[in-house]
């Protein structure tokens, strides 16, 4: 495959900003000569990390929390941002004992992933988290979160579950599988 040269950035702008968010509009030239706009999230800086937590007796450790983007209590793996200073491991067990109130003795990082790379740059390192032990931490999260046991030997049935469709938590199930 040819090494490309990526476009020349001729400004960027900020052209909506939330409590959350900031849309920034991207003029570029390509090496064609090609101009045009794109638009994406500001960069924050922060990455984020998602554990696959799994028990010696084989289950997987999910939580069942509310999504306002979907308004439904959604199913997945336990995640969140990497705080200033943390490393990906160090956030990792910092959330394991937030969300499911477990440590994790052995990570086994899967990969890093990008949401959606024409629209967001923050990537999330995917993890298996085993040798667990019970540790609480208080998070940030409004209500206590459910924590479903699902057996490791029917995460096939979990890929067809309904409130299991996220596709991050997806890909770390098929991920942690492929490892195994």
């Amino acid at each position: 495959m040819a090494k490309q040269t990526p476009p020349e950035i001729l400004a960027k702008n900020t052209v909506a900003k939330s409590k959350l968010f900031a849309i920034e509009a991207l003029d570029l030239r390509f090496s064609n000569g090609e101009t045009r706009t794109y638009e994406r999230m500001k960069p924050s800086g922060r990455n984020a990390v998602m554990m696959v937590p799994i028990t010696e007796q084989g289950d997987l450790l999910l939580v069942r929390e509310y999504a306002a983007g979907t308004e439904r209590y959604e199913l997945g793996f336990p995640k969140g941002l990497i705080d200033p200073g943390e490393s990906a491991s160090e956030a990792a067990c910092r959330e394991l004992k937030e969300e499911i109130g477990m440590g994790a003795r052995t990570l086994i990082p899967l990969k890093e992933v990008v949401l959606a790379p024409s629209y967001f740059s923050s990537r999330m390192t995917l993890f298996i988290a085993k040798d667990l032990y019970p540790e609480q931490l208080q998070g940030d999260e409004p209500e206590p979160l459910e924590v479903i046991r699902w057996p490791l030997a029917q995460a096939d049935e979990l890929l067809t579950h309904l409130d299991f469709c996220e596709a991050r938590s997806i890909t770390a199930l098929l991920l942690a599988l492929r490892h195994s």
